[in-house]
């Protein structure tokens, strides 16, 4: 599955019907979601797709994917943490069965969309 284009994950509240939401910023109105993260990003393929191959039908533009300017973001850094803290998260990952690496990407997205203001305005569960 390659995502083309930047995309964001938040999780739904129960009230929306719990699970995550995938947005695709520039390509308007195009989103999916689903139960987990992984789901939600499987449906997200589709709908980008979709979402495109609508356009094309239509005889609209596709707008090409946002990149940074400079191309300087790779996407990767190393981070040190405390132990105590790579436990918690690695029992986590665990319990939610999924990887590290995702369940770290979802927290941070779900920080910085309450701290933009995009998110839902719900205290983050803690273990």
């Amino acid at each position: 599955m390659k995502l083309d284009y930047p995309f964001t994950i938040r999780p739904l509240s129960e009230e929306d019907g719990g699970g995550y939401l995938i947005e695709f910023p520039d390509l308007p109105g195009c989103m999916s979601d689903g139960d987990s993260i992984e789901e939600a990003l499987a449906n997200g393929a589709d709908a980008m797709h979709g979402w495109i191959e609508a356009m094309r039908a239509a005889g609209r533009e596709i707008p090409p994917p946002s990149v940074a300017d400079d191309g300087a973001f790779s996407g990767k850094w190393q981070q040190r943490v405390p132990k105590s803290l790579h436990r918690r998260l690695t029992e986590r990952a665990g319990r939610e069965g999924v990887s590290l690496n995702t369940l770290v990407v979802s927290l941070l997205s779900e920080g910085l969309g309450r701290r933009d203001g995009a998110g839902p305005d719900t205290k983050a569960p803690t273990n």
